[in-house]
């Protein structure tokens, strides 16, 4: 009775059709993103193509078409494609528990991807042999105004890329000054001109082995009296030295640091070549913890495909340098991590009730 009463479009979402057609987008899209590796690289195709509702096109700086479906409005149709289809299609009986359970595996693996597009947060920690983190960093940039003077511990202040590369003026309670963004340049480096420093504007960089070098023009104020301008940029050696009402304060670019209410030591390092090549064969780190919120002190080995989870994260052994003397793990949040893994349950699960059930009755039928 109340299939009957059922819209005519959500008939059609329930279709096989539209099916058929989310996935020879999902084809499509996956094609596009992949053809677009080659000058955007990985992360710049899978923002544009698949961590989006639509795919535009640039013919200039200020115009942008859309021109496709993105990987979420995709994940979405599919995802009510398949909502319909238990509402409208399903007639939820013995002989269709299979087929129910494999569909609800689907429907746990789109929306497990939906939120992992959206909740996960990825960062790296670096370490050399010997030192000591109790911090990561994301791919997000930060201004640090970090206050050195203090002999005991750095005060760091820090303002977000959001703000900082608009050109905003910022106020902060822990900060005795203002700071004003004059120029912001997405990529440059700074030219030693005298005593100062001037900007190379540089063109973007979208590989994924290159970075952007930022550079903020930067006026401090205290009040309205200004206190003089720097060009604050993201390499280490090129911090701003302010001092002011007897204190001195850094001014630098960089990553965005998430610190971690535990340290992590790197012990050792091992990487592991094939004979007669530099090829890679494995590579691990042994690092110890030392978390007193939770009485741990021990010592943890992260090798190759053998992350370690602990507090919500996952650390991932995942490159190295400085000669085999730095270990740099991949440092993932998702909440939502067992989603795959529930999914493939459940359709794995499925299809066998589904096979068996018609198994059965196949051999159930007289000869």
């Amino acid at each position: 009775m109340i299939k009957n009463k059922v819209s005519p479009f959500l008939r059609e979402l329930a279709s096989p059709q539209f099916t058929l057609i989310c996935i020879g987008l999902s084809m499509l899209i996956v094609i596009g993103g992949t053809l677009a590796q080659v000058k955007l690289g990985v992360l710049g195709a899978q923002k544009i193509f698949f961590d989006s509702f639509l795919v535009f096109w640039s013919p200039s700086s200020s115009l942008k078409i859309p021109i496709f479906p993105g990987g979420l409005t995709i994940g979405v149709l599919w995802l009510v494609s398949l909502g319909a289809s238990f509402f409208y299609r399903f007639k939820y009986t013995s002989k269709d528990v299979g087929m129910i359970l494999t569909h609800v595996g689907i429907v746990v693996l789109l929306i497990g991807q939906l939120l992992t597009q959206t909740l996960s947060r990825e960062a790296h920690v670096s370490m050399s042999l010997g030192q000591t983190r109790n911090f990561i960093e994301s791919k997000d940039l930060e201004l640090a105004v970090v206050m050195t003077s203090d002999p005991t511990s750095d005060h760091v202040t820090s303002v977000p890329y959001s703000v900082f590369s608009r050109g905003r003026t910022v106020s902060a309670p822990a900060l005795p000054f203002s700071l004003k963004v004059l120029n912001f340049y997405t990529n440059a480096r700074l030219l030693k001109m005298g005593a100062g420093w001037i900007p190379e504007e540089l063109p973007p960089e979208t590989g994924d082995s290159e970075s952007n070098s930022p550079v903020a023009h930067v006026e401090l104020f205290d009040g309205s009296q200004s206190l003089g301008s720097w060009f604050v940029s993201s390499s280490p050696d090129e911090p701003q030295q302010v001092s002011f009402q007897g204190q001195t304060y850094q001014l630098i670019i960089r990553p965005k640091r998430i610190y971690l209410p535990y340290t992590l030591t790197l012990k050792d390092f091992r990487h592991e070549v094939y004979p007669g090549t530099n090829i890679p064969k494995s590579f691990s780190s042994l690092i110890h913890l030392d978390d007193p919120g939770r009485n741990e002190s021990r010592d943890i080995l992260i090798y190759m495909n053998h992350p370690w989870r602990y507090g919500g994260r996952a650390f991932y052994q995942a490159s190295y340098g400085d000669n085999d003397t730095t270990s740099i793990l991949q440092v993932v949040k998702n909440p939502v991590w067992m989603t795959p893994y529930v999914s493939s349950g459940l359709m794995a699960l499925g299809l066998l009730l589904q096979f068996s059930l018609h198994l059965i009755g196949f051999m159930r039928k007289p000869s």
